[in-house]
């Protein structure tokens, strides 16, 4: 769970300053289509005991709900059921997925290096999405989300006068092993850094953090907070605030408003709504009805016509706050069928290819004590991470008729 931080009104007022013309966009140029990604699920399964975001203290995924479905912490659930972040053929599913709906990477929530809370397990979860993202040559960024120190100087476990040094230490680790990664996402040569926030380092403190580094990240915070942090732009996210239901028109203005600036990260959305009063943790943030899949059309509709370099889809799988696109209990393959004909009307892949990542994923769970099988299956992985939808349906179709015999 992260805070959401927006004003009430809904109306965003900002200036920029210091990007010059490191982002001189405009509609003539291709956009990069990003999808914010929660690398945070633990599953009994695979790590031995269900993660906090699946169960939030007050939900029991051992649980099956008379849905059928497990009680998880959310008002949705994957297709696949409950998972586990750190699972290889889970990692491997999802970047299939990505690649086959027409998505270009990802924007990674990631809270440090440090091993407080679950930060250390996000960070592993990182590197592995990483390794699996570059097999198919998709890119990636990272979100950087300061309210990890903020909890750790709350917890003892930092003191206040540590907390640059740990902010410090979190930006040279991505200096050293991301942003030099050629598939890192960068403008005229510079690695982008989103900001969940900022919530804890001041627009000073960040002036500081960014001047250790061998090149300063172009960093981009929540529009409402770009010019008391020292951001360099602002990325859109759902405008969701005081547990109200957000209108059309609403969300509609927030976007327009944004857009007239041209340092900025577009976002799309399919929704919102979240778990948390059901949790007890605290009241809802508020309401964004999907519309049965209106609303991402027409708010990619408006990222795909603003002057936005990159664009960003909030979220691939935050189950927490019901804004998944993956495939899921409620909705299926809608939100990636939309994005497929909207990102790629004349790609080779078809809504049908969308299918095979997850007969694969359970291919692969109902063998996992058959290594010989889990080799064959490894196969068909390794053609749907290179994009030959064909020859992996040949393959999963000969499984499957082989099971019926």
């Amino acid at each position: 769970m992260r805070p959401l931080l927006f004003i009430s009104s809904g109306i965003l007022f900002f200036t920029f300053s210091a990007l010059s013309s490191a982002i001189a966009c405009g509609q003539d140029q291709q956009q990069t289509v990003l999808v914010h990604y929660m690398p945070w699920f633990a599953s009994k399964e695979v790590s031995g005991q269900w993660g906090w975001h699946w169960k939030m203290n007050r939900f029991d995924p051992d649980k099956i709900k008379a849905n059928g479905l497990r009680d998880i912490a959310s008002h949705d659930a994957p297709l696949i059921g409950p998972y586990d972040s750190s699972d290889e053929h889970l990692l491997e599913y999802h970047v299939q997925l990505l690649k086959i709906a027409g998505i270009q990477g990802v924007v990674i929530d990631w809270y440090g290096i440090a091993d407080f809370r679950d930060y250390g397990m996000i960070h592993r979860n990182t590197e592995r999405l990483v390794k699996q993202l570059k097999r198919a040559d998709l890119q990636f960024a990272i979100c950087y989300e300061d309210q990890s120190v903020k909890h750790m100087i709350e917890a003892g476990e930092l003191s206040t006068d540590k907390g640059i040094t740990e902010g410090t230490r979190a930006l040279k680790w991505l200096a050293e092993h991301l942003f030099v990664d050629a598939n890192y996402i960068k403008i005229q040569g510079r690695p982008v850094l989103l900001i969940f926030g900022p919530q804890y380092f001041s627009k000073t403190q960040w002036r500081e953090l960014a001047s250790v580094l061998p090149q300063r990240p172009l960093l981009f915070g929540l529009p409402h907070l770009v010019n008391d942090g020292g951001m360099d732009g602002a990325f859109g996210w759902p405008p969701v605030s005081g547990g109200r239901e957000v209108t059309r028109q609403q969300w509609s203005d927030y976007l327009k408003q944004l857009y007239l600036n041209e340092q900025v990260i577009s976002v799309a959305f399919p929704g919102f709504k979240d778990i948390y009063k059901e949790a007890g943790l605290h009241e809802s943030y508020g309401f964004i009805d999907s519309r049965e899949g209106k609303t991402l059309k027409e708010t990619l509709s408006f990222a795909k016509s603003s002057p936005a370099r990159i664009l960003q889809i909030a979220t691939w799988n935050d189950f927490g706050e019901g804004t998944v696109i993956e495939p899921s209990a409620n909705h299926g393959y809608r939100y990636l069928e939309i994005l497929q004909q909207s990102l790629s009307p004349k790609s080779s892949f078809s809504a049908e290819d969308l299918r095979l990542p997850v007969r694969l994923y359970q291919l692969r769970k109902e063998n996992l004590d058959n290594s010989q099988r889990l080799a064959e299956l490894q196969r068909i992985s390794d053609q749907l991470i290179q994009g030959q939808c064909q020859k992996a349906r040949s393959l999963i179709e000969g499984w499957d008729v082989g099971s019926d015999q």
